[in-house]
């Protein structure tokens, strides 16, 4: 079994604490790749032939590139580079009972509490400093800086089993008293702003703003009696933006106008300037069409001649739990991408895209699987369908198999990243 993908995808991930670094680490092998990188406030000067990138929030990635002749279409990849955690909120130390120090956070998403106990965490985001050089100035810029205290510096300590002889009969969580992160004894009072500011190389005067977040530092393993599985954070959705990046670099890309979507925020609703709701996809390609002097006519036309593939992790059948899965539709680790469908249109696909993506897989000697929710529960959306209100066209959800979906440590198949790497490269050929 060949595991140079599963340990490149490792490297993405240990690059990739937040969707802030996620986006810098995808930046950066853009650039590598010959990539010109834009900004949305200033003007575009496209070519045919050219390869070019802009970021939304640092958090959010568009990447195209434009064929050397005439286009009739588009073809789209689109995933998430947000994952279920802990933000720190503002204000956050707390004194407990004169002895330690405690930090104040918030749920961002929907995960599991559970997985969070008991294990090394630190912290990493951006800060927001004034740029020097406009010091004075009437309009003052900022800069954003990457933040990642690379060391183990929190843990949530659980309740001993003494203290709650209930607790293995199920426990109900409350984020805002279980689930507070220990910092330090009371020496480290006053001290977590100054830790951020030396990470970021800045004193703790000139910090304005922050986004930053907990994050497990357990190190990813590849395990199982033939290495076959693969466990890390963040995987829902890192390991589909790692494939989508890889196939859309190694694919062709000669006929269509291709994109690499990156949107944060899928965990909390999309609902945000730099989320599969905003108009950051649809901005991007009307100043796409406008500066290459195509019309509106043609933007629609090329709309209606287009695919975009939502990439969004799917739910594996859990060995022990076969009873959650639908009883016809049970993707399992190593077999390949899965497509899902909802008649509720929690997830996009039709018969039309479905059609679509499988003939691409078949192409690419690819296998595909399926999912659906039982009829009885509810499942979650993803960015397809989202990203359809502002850029309508067909569109196919389409995840790879894993396990423990938004616990901090996830489960995957060593082969599944592969599939979708040949898929997107065929996808984009």
């Amino acid at each position: 079994m060949n595991h140079r993908i599963p340990e490149e995808l490792i490297e993405f991930i240990k690059e990739s604490p937040t969707a802030f670094h996620a986006v810098s680490a995808m930046a950066a092998r853009l650039t590598e790749s010959g990539f010109i990188r834009l900004e949305e406030g200033m003007h575009w000067n496209l070519k045919q032939g050219g390869s070019y990138y802009v970021t939304r929030n640092d958090s959010s990635l568009i990447a195209f590139t434009i064929p050397e002749h005439p286009f009739q279409g588009m073809r789209i990849m689109a995933s998430h580079s947000d994952s279920p955690s802990f933000k720190i909120k503002e204000n956050p130390e707390m004194e407990s009972e004169g002895h330690y120090i405690r930090l104040n956070v918030e749920r961002y998403g929907g995960m599991l509490f559970a997985p969070w106990f008991d294990r090394p965490l630190s912290v990493a985001g951006r800060v927001i400093v004034k740029d020097p050089s406009t010091d004075g100035k009437p309009s003052a810029c900022f800069l954003s800086k990457l933040v990642n205290i690379d060391r183990d510096l929190l843990m949530i300590p659980n309740l001993a089993i003494h203290m709650d002889r209930d607790a293995n009969n199920g426990h109900k969580y409350n984020a805002q008293k279980d689930m507070l992160p220990l910092y330090g004894d009371l020496t480290a009072k006053n001290t977590f702003f100054q830790t951020i500011a030396e990470a970021a190389n800045v004193t703790e005067d000139e910090i304005l703003g922050h986004d930053l977040f907990l994050y497990n530092r357990q190190e990813p393993c590849i395990w199982g009696a033939s290495r076959e599985f693969l466990s890390a954070p963040r995987l829902d959705d890192l390991q589909c933006a790692f494939a989508s990046l890889k196939g859309f670099l190694s694919g062709a890309k000669e006929d269509y106008l291709a994109l690499h979507c990156v949107f944060d925020n899928e965990e909390v609703g999309s609902g945000t300037k730099q989320g599969a709701a905003s108009t950051f996809l649809k901005d991007t390609l009307t100043r796409i069409h406008r500066n290459l002097g195509y019309n509106e006519e043609d933007f629609l036309v090329h709309l209606a001649n287009s695919l975009m593939v939502s990439a969004d992790n799917a739910h594996a059948v859990h060995p022990n739990y076969t009873e959650k899965a639908d009883p016809t539709n049970r993707p399992y680790l190593n077999e390949g991408i899965v497509i899902k469908y909802n008649a509720n249109q929690k997830y996009c696909t039709d018969a039309v895209s479905a059609a679509m993506f499988k003939d691409i897989c078949h192409t690419a000697s690819v296998p595909v699987q399926t999912f659906t929710n039982r009829s009885d529960m509810a499942g979650g959306s993803t960015l397809g369908n989202i990203s359809n209100t502002q850029v309508a066209l067909n569109t196919v959800d389409i995840g790879l198999p894993q396990f423990a979906m938004h616990s901090p440590y996830e489960t995957i198949g060593v082969e599944d990243t592969e599939y979708l790497i040949r898929a997107a490269t065929e996808f984009f050929a």
